[in-house]
C-alpha cells in the first residue's frame, strides 16, 4: 500500500508539472460570416532569462516552399498574469517581443482565413477549415512544451471536430509537442463520415475515418468509403503493415465545393484532401488519385523521412535532396495502386507512364538537370508565390513526375534482372528507415537496394547515372517486357516546338523549351508571328497548316512582331519527339505469355 501511494504521488506530481508546462490556445469564430477566427495562447512558466519571441510560421508541414501566415494576422495583444496589458514589440513581419519578466503571458490575436487548400486556412458560415501553421503562433524555444486547444463554436449547433489531435473532452484536443501540433490538421463542420476497421500483420486493429464536408448524402460517402477500402489493402500489401497510427486512428478529411482552391496534403495520422467538383457523387473514380497518393505517404514520408526534412522548420522552407523518392515514388503508386484495385484500366496506365516518359526525355529540366536538383527546387516550386517571370519551364521538372519516372525504371529493371520488385524495395526501406523512423539520406536508400539485390555495383551504377547524374534508363526496352510499345507518336513529322495562342487575331507564343526549332531560332514568350513561309498567320490554326507541308529538316522564314518591332528569323524543324506509350496488341504483334505474365505480375493486385 505504501508503495502504490508513493507512485501515485509521483505520477500526480508529474502530471502537475506537465499542466505547468503546457501551452494552451482556445479558438472561437464570433465572426465567421467575414472569415474570421479569434485565437488566445496562454503561456506558463515563462523563461525570465529573455525576452519572449512569439511568431507564426512561414512553412508547414508537407510544403517545401515558404508562406507568409503572419500576414493575415492582426490586433495581437499580450497580458500578463493579472489580464493588465503589455507593450509588444514587432521586430520582424511575423515575429513579437515581449518584455522578460513575467511568468505567465496571455497572447490574443485575430486571424483572417479564406482560401480552402491543404496549406491555409478558411472561415465560414459551412465550416471552419484549420491548418495549424496557418492559424497558431508561439513562443520561440519552447517546442518540447505539449499543447492543448479548445474548439468554441456555440453558434454553430450542427458543426462537429475531425482532428488526428487526442480529445481529452469538453471540445479540447492534445498534442505532445510543436512539431506533432503543427502537423495536425482541424476540420469543423457538419460533415458526413464513414469508418472501417483494417487488422494489422501484428493482429492489431486500427480505425480509418472518411470524414466528408460535402453536399452528398450518407450513401454516397459509405460507398466511396468502400471504394477507399480498396486502395487501403492494395498499399498496405505493397507494404506489408500498416503503419501504427497514434491513437489507433487515421483520417481523411474531404472538403468538396467548386469554389475551394484544390489540394492534398499529408500528414502522419490524417490527410487534407481538398477538390474542386459540386459533390463527391459521379465523380467518385476522378477523386481518387489524390487519395491514393496521401495514404502512400502515411509510410512514405511521414515514418520512411529523409533526415533533411528533420526536424521541420516552420522559420524558413527546409531544402530537401530526396524529395525524387518521397513525392516521385508516392506518385507513381499513387497511379499503379488504382490499377492494382480496379479503378483504372490498362490505357489508363499507359497514358500515366508515357506521361512521365515523356517528361523526363524531352524536358530539358530532366535532361540537364538530375532528380537531386530537382527536389532542391522545390523551396522556390512548391506553390511558392512571385510576381516576376521564371525560367522554371527550361531549368525544372518536377520531382513528382521526375522520381515517378525514376521509381518506374528501378520497378522495371528489379523485375527483369533480380525477380525483385520495388514492392520488395519500398518494404526493405521500410524495414530499416521507416517502421524504425531513423531519417535517411540518399546513401542510405543506396545501401537498402545493394543489400536488397546483393549487388553494390548495380545499386552505385544506378544512382551514379540516374539519381546523381542526368542519364535516363532504357524505357522502351523495359516496358517491351510487358508488352507495352513505345514509339514515336507521330514520326516522321516536322515539330516546331512553337507552342501559339490565339489572342486578337493574332498568334502569340508562349515560352519556349531550350533544344526546340522555336527556341534555337530565338522565339520568345509574348512574341507575335506574323508570316511563316510566306504565308500570313492570324491563328494557331494558320501555323499548323504551314507546318503541315513540310518535313524534318527543312527550314522556313519567319517574321516575328516583338514589342511593336518586326523581325525576321529562320526555323528548321525536327521530327516530332513526342512518345505514345500502347499494349503490343494494339499495333497488331502478339502477347506473349512471358510479356502477359510480367504485365499482370507488375499491374495486377498485390493482395495475397
Amino acid at each position: 500500500m505504501k508503495n502504490f501511494l508513493i507512485v501515485a504521488i509521483v505520477l500526480g506530481a508529474a502530471t502537475v508539472v506537465k499542466a505547468q508546462q503546457e501551452i494552451s490556445y482556445e479558438v472561437s469564430f464570433p465572426n465567421v460570416v467575414h472569415h474570421e477566427a479569434e485565437v488566445s495562447m496562454m503561456i506558463p512558466n515563462v523563461p525570465a532569462n529573455a525576452p519572449l519571441k512569439v511568431r507564426f510560421s512561414r512553412s508547414s508541414p508537407g510544403r517545401y516552399a515558404t508562406h507568409e501566415f503572419g500576414k493575415n494576422i492582426y490586433n495581437f495583444k499580450a497580458f500578463d498574469a493579472s489580464g493588465k496589458p503589455i507593450a509588444v514589440k514587432q521586430p520582424a513581419g511575423d515575429v513579437y517581443e515581449i518584455p522578460q519578466g513575467k511568468s505567465k503571458i496571455k497572447i490574443t490575436y485575430t486571424v483572417f482565413g479564406n482560401w480552402i487548400d491543404g496549406t491555409y486556412a478558411g472561415f465560414d458560415e459551412a465550416h471552419a477549415h484549420l491548418n495549424i501553421p496557418a492559424v497558431f503562433a508561439f513562443p520561440v524555444g519552447l517546442d518540447a512544451r505539449p499543447r492543448t486547444v479548445k474548439l468554441s463554436f456555440n453558434n454553430q449547433k450542427d458543426w462537429k471536430v475531425a482532428t488526428q489531435l487526442k480529445p481529452l473532452g469538453n471540445g479540447i484536443y492534445y498534442a505532445k509537442n510543436l512539431q506533432y501540433f503543427m502537423d495536425s490538421p482541424i476540420e469543423i463542420a457538419a460533415s458526413k463520415s464513414a469508418s472501417w476497421e483494417v487488422k494489422n500483420s501484428t493482429g492489431k486493429t486500427q480505425t480509418i475515418h472518411l470524414i466528408a464536408h460535402s453536399d452528398d448524402d450518407e450513401m454516397t460517402v459509405f460507398n466511396y468509403a468502400n471504394m477507399l477500402k480498396k486502395v487501403v489493402a492494395e498499399q498496405q500489401a505493397i507494404w506489408g503493415e500498416l503503419p501504427t497510427f497514434d491513437y489507433g486512428h487515421y483520417y481523411f478529411l474531404h472538403c468538396v465545393h467548386p469554389s475551394y482552391a484544390g489540394d492534398g496534403m499529408e500528414h502522419r495520422n490524417s490527410t487534407v484532401i481538398v477538390q474542386r467538383t459540386p459533390k463527391i457523387a459521379g465523380n467518385e473514380s476522378n477523386l481518387l488519385g489524390t487519395f491514393s497518393h496521401e495514404f502512400f505517404h502515411s509510410w512514405n514520408v511521414e515514418r520512411l523521412r529523409p533526415k533533411t526534412l528533420e526536424p521541420f522548420n516552420f522559420a524558413q522552407a527546409n531544402i530537401s535532396d530526396e524529395l525524387w523518392l518521397a513525392e516521385g515514388f508516392t506518385q507513381y503508386y499513387g497511379n499503379l495502386v488504382l490499377k492494382r484495385a480496379g479503378f483504372r484500366t490498362l490505357e489508363n496506365s499507359c497514358r500515366t507512364f508515357n506521361g512521365l516518359v515523356n517528361a523526363v526525355t524531352n524536358s530539358p529540366g530532366a535532361k540537364n538537370f538530375s532528380p537531386i536538383q530537382a527536389s532542391r527546387y522545390a523551396v522556390f516550386a512548391d506553390a511558392g508565390v512571385a510576381v516576376d517571370e521564371t525560367n522554371q519551364q527550361n531549368i525544372f521538372t518536377s520531382y513528382y513526375t521526375y522520381g515517378a519516372a525514376v521509381a518506374l525504371a528501378l520497378d522495371l529493371r528489379l523485375r527483369s534482372d533480380y525477380s525483385l520488385t520495388l514492392d520488395d524495395y519500398m518494404r526493405a526501406l521500410w524495414k530499416t528507415h521507416g517502421k524504425t523512423e531513423i531519417p535517411y539520406t540518399i546513401p542510405n536508400l543506396q545501401k537498402t537496394l545493394a543489400a536488397l539485390t546483393k549487388n553494390p555495383g548495380f545499386a552505385a551504377d544506378f544512382f551514379k547515372k540516374y539519381v546523381y547524374a542526368t542519364q535516363k534508363e532504357d524505357y522502351a526496352a523495359l516496358l517491351l517486357k510487358a508488352g507495352l510499345v513505345l514509339r514515336k507518336e507521330a514520326a516522321g513529322k516536322a515539330y516546331s516546338g512553337i507552342r501559339l495562342r490565339d489572342r486578337d487575331g493574332k498568334a502569340v507564343s508562349s515560352a519556349t523549351l531550350m533544344g526546340t526549332p522555336a527556341y534555337n531560332a530565338g522565339i520568345d514568350s509574348e512574341d507575335v508571328i506574323l508570316k511563316a513561309d510566306g504565308m500570313a498567320i492570324a491563328s494557331a490554326k494558320d501555323f499548323d497548316t504551314v507546318m503541315a507541308k513540310h518535313q524534318p529538316g527543312e527550314t522556313i522564314e519567319l517574321v516575328i512582331s516583338r514589342k511593336g518591332v518586326e523581325k525576321t528569323t529562320k526555323l528548321t524543324f525536327i521530327e516530332n519527339p513526342q512518345l505514345e506509350l500502347i499494349s503490343i496488341e494494339n499495333t497488331g504483334a502478339t502477347l506473349t505469355a512471358d510479356m502477359k505474365a510480367f504485365r499482370d505480375k507488375w499491374l495486377e493486385s498485390a493482395i495475397k
